[in-house]
């Protein structure tokens, strides 16, 4: 009899490390003559074997790593390799074009070889989970199974945009400046973040070009240029099986989880887990506590799922509902078979005020109820002083840009940051899934953002970040089909503002933030309706929130009905 996972996972089978033997940086062909160092390690004993794949762009070493001396005392063969164009590997790096025929070529080569059984898992988070997701699209029949964490998939919507249309400005800056500044080169974040245009801020933080800033840069719509690429368009191809791991304060989860909505779709074997992590997996914030449970043995999943789908292995980890993710305030473990879960409701709560909802000192309601006839808010959006990241599903260094759930009431103190907060609950209420907030507003600017974020308020008054999101006022309609809006003109918005699992306990307060920056984890809009990758100059808009009985702004929640 399988053993439940979670017992399963407790029982983990003690293995004494196993020599390996090593060849180091392996010179493996693509089908253009280019060469990818890779290191091959495998068990002695003298059996063909599966193999488990990493690919990096980070520098594969020169050793077998801690975390993959597993793989070896569990009978597979580990192979790392630099992605062209990094460290020993040769080519130019072009990560959005190469890691999907680089990984079925090298997946060939495995399986080519006398120690290979022609069996292939891959694993890895961040970029090392990207190539997973590329490989797993040209259809390699040895790719059996793969594990991605943290990593998201598509480059649009998870790597340099958000669902919005607002860059992803200060992951992917950072990133750069920390993987492809030039020698000798010092990036300063403060100064590299404000740098314009932003056409040549891959200079400001690298010291040199980068022709993957400059492709992306380029198409700030959703184009045929990104549609060619995207993992998320053409995820029905992927046959391997999945197991995929994210973090509610990581900014790639609600990538991860609308890809495996997908995949569930068509096939039972995949999974997801998403826990109260950042994009580190740490599970510790300063100040939070989301108990003992919350830690997951990452390693023995790994195990058990290529044991299922690369040994034949009848493992603990298909016994278990598909769907598994974290539900914070009441620090325990939801299981589920779809994503967002069946029993999720989508309810209104209405933004309310006299006019006055600016600061945490304003006047601004977040109620059951629409409001009666009540003067709009308003607020001025100044570029030179956008509203300042604060925590949230950022990344990916957390002593430039701070993660997770940090309180938000410095920034609500802003003026042009409108808090609307809802009275103690009386009762415990879980929020589960998307969220989204459906405003009316207009703008004095042809081009402006807004932006709209979730926080739980405690008793004590501190206000956590759960999870926010941003729209670019041209995508009003499409982020295929951009649009100038007109001065004045009141639109209907729906902002994007992510996913979360959190139970707002009986007492504390919900409450949504509404403000046009969010910055440096978005680009600031210039408000001037012009090319965003080339703008300098900037213009202050004054923005108008509307919440009448024709406007009824609110923010939908995912509401999870008590037992």
């Amino acid at each position: 009899m399988r053993l439940p996972l979670l017992a399963a996972l407790l029982c983990v089978e003690l293995w004494a490390p196993e020599p390996a033997i090593v060849n180091f940086d392996v010179p493996v062909p693509m089908r253009d003559g280019v060469h990818l160092s890779t290191n091959v390690f495998r068990p002695r004993r003298p059996a063909r074997v599966p193999t488990i794949l990493i690919r990096t762009p980070y520098r594969k070493g020169d050793a077998i790593s801690s975390n993959w001396q597993a793989f070896i005392d569990h009978g597979y063969a580990v192979v790392v390799q630099d992605v062209r164009g990094r460290f020993e590997s040769e080519g130019v790096f072009r990560p959005l074009d190469q890691e999907g025929p680089d990984g079925y070529d090298t997946i060939e080569w495995i399986a080519r070889q006398p120690w290979s059984d022609g069996k292939v898992g891959m694993t890895g988070g961040s970029y090392l989970g990207i190539v997973q997701w590329k490989a797993a699209l040209t259809g390699n029949p040895h790719l059996k199974a793969i594990f991605p964490w943290v990593s998201g998939n598509d480059d649009y919507f998870d790597r340099f945009y958000s669902p919005g249309g607002a860059v992803k400005l200060g992951q992917r800056l950072v990133w750069m400046a920390e993987n492809l500044r030039i020698p000798g080169y010092r990036p300063d974040f403060n100064r590299y973040i404000w740098h314009l245009p932003l056409r040549t801020s891959d200079r400001a933080a690298t010291g040199d070009t980068s022709p993957m800033f400059h492709d992306a840069i380029s198409h700030p719509a959703y184009d045929d240029f990104w549609r060619r690429i995207s993992t998320r368009a053409s995820i029905t191809r992927v046959k391997a099986a999945v197991f995929s791991v994210g973090g509610w304060y990581d900014n790639f989860v609600r990538g991860d989880l609308e890809s495996m909505a997908v995949l569930r779709r068509i096939s039972g074997v995949h999974r997801i887990l998403i826990g109260p992590w950042a994009h580190d997996m740490r599970y510790r914030f300063e100040g939070v506590d989301f108990g003992p449970g919350s830690t997951v043995p990452l390693r023995t999943l790994q195990l058990m799922w290529f044991d299922q789908w690369l040994k034949g292995k009848d493992t603990a980890v298909l016994s278990e509902a598909p769907v598994r993710v974290f539900v914070m305030g009441a620090n325990r473990w939801r299981e589920d078979h779809q994503w967002p879960p069946a029993d999720a409701r989508m309810t209104p709560w209405y933004l309310q005020s006299h006019g006055r909802a600016n600061t945490l000192s304003g006047d601004g309601i977040l109620g059951a109820h629409p409001t009666r006839q009540r003067p709009p808010d308003r607020f001025v959006y100044d570029p030179q002083k956008p509203v300042p990241t604060r925590g949230g599903a950022v990344c990916c260094n957390p002593r430039l840009l701070p993660w997770g759930p940090l309180d938000q009431r410095p920034v609500e103190s802003r003026r042009d940051v409108l808090v609307y907060t809802s009275q103690p609950l009386p009762r415990d209420m879980e929020v589960t899934g998307p969220v989204q907030a459906v405003l009316w507003v207009s703008t004095s600017a042809p081009d402006t953002d807004f932006t709209a974020k979730l926080v739980d308020v405690f008793p004590d008054g501190q206000a956590r970040i759960l999870t926010d999101g941003i729209l670019r006022l041209r995508y009003r309609d499409s982020l295929e089909r951009p649009l100038r809006a007109t001065p004045g003109e009141i639109y209907r918005i729906a902002i994007d503002a992510g996913v979360t699992s959190n139970l707002f306990r009986k007492g504390h307060r919900m409450r949504l933030e509404v403000s046009s920056s969010n910055f440096p984890r978005f680009d600031r809009n210039l408000n001037t309706g012009g090319s965003i990758p080339d703008e300098t100059r900037s213009r202050k808009a004054e923005q108008i929130v509307y919440h009448d009985p024709a406007h009824p702004s609110h923010v939908l929640l995912p509401v999870i009905t008590e037992p």
